[in-house]
């Protein structure tokens, strides 16, 4: 049995599930925001007192892959709408820095131009300073997505490391050609 799908998910204070076994949907509501989200027809999802429970039918591969999946995502949709997620990002490089304009995100990065990157309904961009900023929201996927795409308008190169990067994220380094023995 998977341990992971077989431990309940608990439901906090302020926080609403509904499901609609008939459509395969789960809907969380609480305070930061709703979320909806589907699940596979071979899942049952049950909400039990102030807990969620996801159980399969059998033991085959599929059911077993499911399982823990299920349980996961309906835990990040409750997580999300508590807490909300939140992935920082840090610039490096000389010249290299952002500002923040409105509701959008300025990125100075080397090219001829600025990159503007525009934050959207459920994602904010929060700046801390001019080489650290941080993007928040409450649909985990959503917010891994969009800073994978702020990254990649400048990834860390390897050679001198300038780019953006996530918060501790360790480039690896290469010798450039004057290192290199006879």
């Amino acid at each position: 049995m998977s341990r992971i799908g077989r431990k309940p998910i608990v439901i906090p204070a302020g926080v609403d599930v509904k499901i609609d076994e008939a459509g395969h949907t789960i809907t969380v509501k609480g305070p930061k925001g709703t979320l909806h989200s589907k699940y596979h027809p071979l899942m049952t999802v049950k909400v039990e007192g102030n807990e969620i429970l996801v159980t399969r039918p059998n033991d085959e591969k599929e059911a077993r892959s499911l399982h823990g999946l299920t349980r996961t995502l309906t835990h990040n949709m409750v997580v999300g709408v508590t807490e909300g997620f939140k992935k920082d990002l840090e610039i490096q490089g000389v010249g290299y820095r952002c500002a923040k304009q409105g509701n959008t995100l300025v990125l100075t990065l080397g090219f001829s131009h600025p990159v503007n990157v525009v934050e959207t309904d459920s994602i904010k961009i929060d700046v801390k300073d001019a080489v650290n900023f941080s993007i928040s929201g409450i649909d985990k996927q959503e917010v891994g997505q969009f800073a994978a795409e702020v990254r990649a308008k400048r990834p860390p190169e390897p050679y001198k490391g300038k780019g953006i990067r996530y918060k501790g994220e360790f480039v690896i380094r290469k010798e450039g050609k004057a290192g290199k023995g006879k």
